[in-house]
């Protein structure tokens, strides 16, 4: 399994020219093995959309459900041990949805895929880009 930062699981459900040839391979690779969504990723996507950052061509719910029901995507849960680990990343930086997100790929010892760079640029975490 690989986890997909909440910008790599929206560029590749929308379809987004700014997924790279690369990310697209990877997640054809592991989706037969899942696609792990942390439940931050869908509160980032209604923030988003809140805020005008985002825009959908659907209501916020329905795009949830149907890319949460994408082959191989599983939703990952908040859980006690990721939230303790969110606050051990020394060297991170301040935005607690992607302090989650790296934990949430901390917990369960999978790489996450991502091209933002201060997540490529912290040591601690296992990443594809």
């Amino acid at each position: 399994m690989i986890i997909l930062d909440t910008h790599i699981w929206i560029w590749w459900v929308d379809d987004n020219q700014r997924l790279t040839e690369k990310h697209r391979q990877c997640i054809e690779k592991y989706q037969s093995q899942g696609l792990g969504i942390s439940i931050i990723s869908c509160w980032e996507v209604a923030k988003l959309v809140e805020v005008g950052r985002l825009s959908l061509s659907i209501s916020v719910d329905e795009w949830l459900k149907a890319a949460l029901a994408y082959q191989g995507v599983q939703l990952l849960e908040l859980t006690i041990p990721i939230i303790v680990e969110s606050t051990k990343l020394t060297g991170f930086h301040r935005d607690p949805a992607d302090q989650i997100i790296v934990a949430t790929a901390r917990i369960h010892g999978y790489p996450l895929l991502t091209a933002d760079a201060k997540i490529l640029a912290y040591p601690n975490v296992q990443t594809l880009n």
